[in-house]
């Protein structure tokens, strides 16, 4: 542990380093080229402002509307045939939009629950099997222009449904339902 630690403190800087001596052997102005990066890195940044906000706004929506107290109702019977707790599909329901947002819900549900319980299991392998789709095309096909997103939008939520079925069935086998 205290070797990683060491490593870790040492490895920035010495990257840092090695970036400026080879710049400076292959004659590339380093300066120069740095501040030109953080000019695109900022505009790029500017450029991914208005698809982020309308996704979080419509996330805020969705939440303030009962629309997903709704969805929680009316799916609970089905959650319950197959042993899944309610508890952990607004987790489902987030993690495909918001990675902060996710994190947030399984901080919750973890507090609540405990890190050994079924739903501490469940909400941490969730967390791990399926990303952050919505944010992730937002963010990046937003920052090159790219419009047409519905094929990779269907392959990520289709990438994320099998994660989430993954994740209760290894959870369920490997701990049972607690």
């Amino acid at each position: 542990m205290y070797i990683l630690s060491i490593i870790s403190m040492y490895l920035i800087p010495a990257l840092l380093f090695t970036i400026l001596v080879v710049a400076i052997y292959k004659k590339v102005p380093a300066y120069e080229t740095f501040v030109e990066g953080a000019k695109d890195g900022f505009q790029l940044a500017i450029s991914i402002i208005p698809p982020l906000v309308g996704m979080l706004v419509a996330i805020s929506v969705f939440r303030a509307s009962g629309a997903l107290d709704f969805l929680l109702s009316a799916i609970q019977p089905v959650l319950a045939f197959i042993g899944v707790p309610a508890d952990i599909v607004p987790l489902a329901i987030m993690r495909p939009l918001s990675g902060t947002g996710a994190l947030g819900i399984m901080s919750d549900l973890i507090r609540v629950h405990g890190p050994d319980s079924f739903i501490g299991r469940l909400a941490s392998t969730m967390q791990g099997s399926t990303d952050t789709t919505l944010y992730v095309i937002t963010v990046y096909f937003g920052a090159v222009g790219i419009k047409k997103i519905g094929d990779a939008l269907k392959v990520g939520l289709l990438a994320d449904i099998c994660g989430l079925c993954a994740a209760i069935f290894f959870v369920m086998l490997v701990f049972g339902n607690m």
